[in-house]
């Protein structure tokens, strides 16, 4: 008899019941889109649930986003990052991509340490692109992107990564992430007869039966909000 898949709820509303009920335990997430689409409130609002709804400490590890800004950006969402942060439930760590890779030399370094002290089970790495633009060659980004990927299960969390995408067609997707992660996730910020529109796909998710449909989402104050009636057709 097959042994029932373990899910990690995401909080995310609308997106759960598209996934059967959330991420699989410790796999590793991509959500790709443009400039505005959503990538950071969805990466946060994962580990902000996380924390709040299943006592849950996650690491936010960020090559751009400032810690003062992002904490004062969250509050609009009624997400206050210091305040999870004072309890041991959310990890800020800003790297530079250089840094990234040197922890794949290390083994692990300074950010298995944290996860460990923090028993953290929720990881955010914002956005991946930076770092995979450190190797020119495609081999030299599989090999840094499986060691990466391998240190992330190591870790025991369930990991979400960014992925900046602007041609809305999924092609940024460097072969070396579109055949190790456990999912992609494409989030889309397009223009339809003059308006802004965003949608959501799930691209593939292992394991886990998922519709092959493109739904809206709004960004409200309560973050990320898939509407599962609506599809959107581009």
């Amino acid at each position: 008899m097959k042994a029932a898949v373990s899910r990690i709820p995401t909080g995310i509303s609308g997106f759960d019941s598209l996934v059967q009920g959330g991420f699989k335990k410790n796999s590793i997430n991509l959500v790709a889109g443009g400039a505005g689409s959503g990538k950071t409130i969805f990466a946060i609002q994962f580990l902000v649930q996380g924390a709040l709804q299943k006592n849950e400490p996650g690491v936010y590890i960020t090559f751009e986003e400032k810690k003062e800004k992002l904490y004062e950006d969250m509050l609009d969402f009624g997400w206050d990052l210091e305040k999870l942060e004072k309890e041991g439930k959310f990890i800020f760590l800003e790297y530079t991509p250089e840094q990234v890779k040197k922890v794949l030399i290390e083994g692990g370094g300074t950010i298995e340490a944290v996860i460990a002290k923090t028993k953290a089970k929720r990881l955010v790495i914002d956005s991946i692109t930076s770092f995979a633009l450190l190797y020119q060659e495609e081999l030299s980004k599989k090999e840094a992107s499986l060691a990466l990927f391998d240190l992330i299960t190591d870790w025991g969390c369930t990991a979400v990564l960014t992925s900046e995408d602007d041609d809305h067609k999924g092609s940024f997707i460097a072969a070396a992430l579109e055949f190790e992660v456990d999912s992609i996730i494409l989030l889309y910020y397009v223009k339809q007869k003059g308006a802004r529109v965003r949608a959501m796909e799930i691209l593939k998710m292992r394991g886990t039966k998922h519709p092959g449909k493109t739904f809206a989402f709004n960004i409200t104050d309560k973050g990320v909000v898939i509407d599962t009636k609506k599809q959107v057709i581009f």
